[in-house]
Order: C-alpha cells, then structure tokens, then sequence
C-alpha cells in the first residue's frame, strides 16, 4: 500500500513557534485523543494551548477516562518548555508537566506527562462538577506516535466547506489552519504505583492562528482508523438559525491513495448525557454519492457542563469520548467530541 502522510502539507508546519508571537491573540496547539486495544483506559483530549498574551504560563488539558467511571484530570497552567529540540529547532510544545516533541514531520511525534492530576468520575461531571478538586495522584505517560492516515486539514476537501471558513463565523471557530492526522502509537501509563503498556492508537491536532469562540452553537467530531487501515474522519456543526449552510466536511480512506472527500448526511448529535453505552453512529456520503455508515457506541466519557454563570449564554456542554466504532464488520477504536448549546 502507498501512503503519502505528508498529504501535501509542508514540513515546516509541524514546527512550532520559536518565540513568543507579536499578536497577542495568536495562540498555537497541539492536541491528541489516544485509545488503548480494549476499552479499559482512554486518553479524550490531552493538550497544550499556547496564547501570546501569556506566553510564560502555557494552558494544560489532560483527561484520562476508566472503564468503571474513575476520570483523572488536570486543567491548569504550567510553565512553558524551551521549544528548541537537540538540533537547535522549535521542536517542543510543552508546560508543566507535560510536553509533545517532533521527531519527523507529519511522521512521528513522542508525547510525554509526568506530575500529579485530580481524582474524580463522570458522574460527578455530568452533575456539573468543574474543578475536579486538587491534583493529588501521581501519573507518568508516554506515548510514541506514529502517523497512520494522511493529515486532513479543515476546508481542502470540500470547495463549499473552504467557502464556510473563509467567509462565515464558522473560519473563527476552527482557529486559524488547522489540520489532524490519524496515528497508531505504543507506550506506557503509570497511576500510582500501577504501570501498564500500552498499544493502540488515536488522533493529532495542530493549529496555528487566532481562535474566537463566541456564538459557538454546537458541534460533531469523530474519527477512527481501523486494523485493515480503512479510516474516517468528519466535523460538522448543527444547522444556523439563519438558514445558510454551516460547515461539513469529512473523508473516508481505503488504507491507501488519497482521502477521499465526504460529508455527513447523519450526525450523532448530543442529546442526553450519558456516560457509556449510547449510539453514535454516522452515515457519510462521497462527492460521487457513495454513502457510508459507521456504527459506533461511546465506551469511555468525560463531560464539561457548563451553565450560564460561565457566559455562555444559558449554557454549553462539552463531551469527549472514546468510541467503540464498526464499518462493514471491521471493529475499531476512535474518538468522539460533541457540543450542545442550551437554549
């Protein structure tokens, strides 16, 4: 099979900023959502966001979801890494306790956490928990990731999702370029004096750029790649009340070539909020009107409920999950995101 995992995008940025930015509101990211073989542990969101107006104290967001519930967190701020890997170039993103290195473009990335997080379930999110207490559990993680499924970024596959970012609110939302990349990873998790390895894989994000969130009304992220090497992907938000077309955009890939471009036409929207169990299937459908349903069901949650107190309006709730997926009988592992907001 032929795998192009650069998809087009120049190597060049995959490296982050080597100083602070002059735009006080630039901020750059790199995220991943990362799963396990099994639904025993998941990793829904771990990340670094990095603002220019407070550029020394870069953001930290590690969740670490269970099977029987348990959810270990750390949302903080931690200092800010030197970005200059062993050769001198702006390899690191990192704070605190946590850090992502670039080893090959679009290739391989190793991501490492090593302090204390807070102890807490998802029915206390789902309750309305926010701050889940003081970090108080020692946590050592490490992941080596290795590119799976060529990069997709926002707007190159669809000419009207291009025409959404470029001219409507929805452009502000993404952040600025924005591209995720499917990958296959190995490493090891450590929770007190409990260690396991770990063999699975999961989802990379990197944007550069300048993100506005107001007017957020809502959204449906998922993503998987499967043993065969079949993947998917898709991001879409819920209808505007104004009647003009909202951003949708997605791929199916058939384990080699290229990502072949898609919409979803049937979106698991967040209705109830549940911690397991629930169906989130999507149906996509290609330019040449091939559709295609993946059937999923969430395994492992973490939730963010957010009430009006928070100004956003009379409230938003956040989840981000780890799904079980199938797609013409072959099963995988893959990520789930999804927002609501209250009316």
């Amino acid at each position: 099979m032929t795998v192009d995992l650069t998809g087009g995008i120049a190597a060049d940025r995959e490296f982050v900023f080597a100083q602070q930015p002059s735009d006080p509101a630039m901020r750059e990211s790199v995220n991943v959502w990362a799963w396990d073989e099994g639904d025993d542990v998941g990793f829904p969101r771990i990340g670094i966001e990095a603002v220019a107006d407070r550029w020394e104290k870069h953001e930290v967001q590690t969740s670490i979801a269970f099977a029987d519930g348990r959810v270990l967190r750390l949302w903080d701020r931690g200092d800010a890494h030197d970005p200059r890997g062993k050769d001198g170039k702006p390899r690191v993103l990192g704070a605190g306790p946590l850090s992502f290195e670039l080893v090959e473009p679009l290739v391989h990335w190793r991501m490492r956490f090593a302090g204390l997080a807070a102890e807490t379930n998802v029915a206390r999110q789902i309750a309305g928990e926010i701050k889940a207490g003081p970090p108080t559990v020692p946590v050592e993680l490490e992941l080596d990731i290795r590119s799976a499924v060529p990069p997709w970024e926002n707007g190159a596959l669809r000419a009207e999702a291009a025409r959404v970012l470029a001219e409507q609110e929805e452009g502000a939302l993404m952040g600025g370029p924005r591209y995720e990349q499917l990958f296959r990873m190995t490493g090891r998790l450590r929770v007190g004096d409990q260690e396991r390895a770990l063999r699975g894989g999961g989802l990379r994000i990197r944007r550069q750029g300048i993100r506005r969130l107001a007017r957020f009304w809502g959204h449906a992220w998922l993503s998987s790649v499967f043993p065969s090497g079949r993947a998917f992907g898709c991001l879409v938000y819920p209808p505007r009340e104004d009647g003009l077309p909202t951003y949708n955009e997605g791929y199916l890939f058939e384990g080699d070539g290229a990502l072949i471009p898609a919409r979803v036409v049937d979106a698991p929207w967040l209705g109830a909020l549940e911690p397991k169990g629930q169906d989130v299937s999507v149906t996509l459908e290609t330019e040449d009107g091939r559709t295609a349903t993946i059937q999923g069901e969430t395994a492992l949650s973490t939730f963010h409920v957010m009430g009006p107190n928070m100004g956003l309006g009379a409230g938003f709730n956040l989840h981000q999950a780890i799904a079980q997926y199938s797609w013409d009988g072959e099963t995988a592992t893959g990520m789930l995101e999804r927002s609501r907001a209250e009316t």
